[in-house]
């Protein structure tokens, strides 16, 4: 049997079963909300909630779940720790090419060229000549690319885009997606995306038998 929706209020005979370890959120939710320019019946909708249940969340008369907290978090753009009022380390604006350690992985090399923990992952990206050009990445978020040396094969869906130095491309993420370097020296990019984890762990659906990147 399948679980509730996260942002589902309990019906007739449930109880709304919030954590009991998670602490006031109240004080927060109203603020972060407005923040996100969202009036209380577009967040609520957003969320899966009426407004009254969310109106019931910002005065404290409820405490919301764990996955009620995900759902809001990605709402108003930002964490679980700001919605449940936990001090955030003050991270370095800047970041210096000396401290840009290459990173391997999936046949790939990543340069950080962000701050880590933010909503967006800035990278610098160098994609070898036949590396991981049949696997098909599908996740939610953003993705934005420029191309900085070479030339890359992207692939959206059906269509197919040859792009070379200067040439960007701005996409949702949820389009099936495919890149691959067309020079034997491989394409370097600037990459850029809303998702905070790797971009070769749990974005990967694997090859598809039979199609060319």
């Amino acid at each position: 049997m399948s679980s509730p929706h996260p942002g589902s209020e309990p019906g007739p005979g449930r109880t709304a079963g919030p954590d009991p370890d998670l602490p006031a959120v109240a004080p927060q939710l109203r603020a972060l909300r407005r923040r996100a320019a969202l009036t209380l019946e577009a967040a609520a909708r957003a969320a899966g909630l009426s407004p009254a249940h969310l109106s019931r969340l910002e005065t404290g008369q409820r405490q919301p779940s764990l996955p009620m907290l995900l759902a809001l978090a990605r709402i108003y753009g930002t964490t679980v720790s700001e919605l449940l009022g936990e001090t955030v380390a003050e991270r370095d604006a800047v970041v210096r090419a000396t401290d840009m350690e290459p990173t391997p992985a999936g046949g790939w090399t990543y340069w950080q060229a962000g701050s880590p923990g933010r909503g967006m992952q800035a990278l610098r990206v160098h994609v070898p000549y036949g590396s991981q050009g049949d696997i098909v990445r599908v996740h939610p978020g953003e993705e934005w690319l420029y191309v900085l040396k070479g030339r890359l094969r992207l692939r959206l869906a059906d269509a197919v885009h040859a792009l070379g130095p200067g040439d960007s491309a701005h996409f949702d993420s949820l389009t099936p997606h495919r890149i691959a370097a067309q020079d034997a020296d491989g394409v370097e990019l600037l990459f850029v995306h809303t998702l905070l984890q790797s971009p070769t762990a749990a974005l990967c659906l694997g090859p598809i038998t039979g199609e060319t990147p």
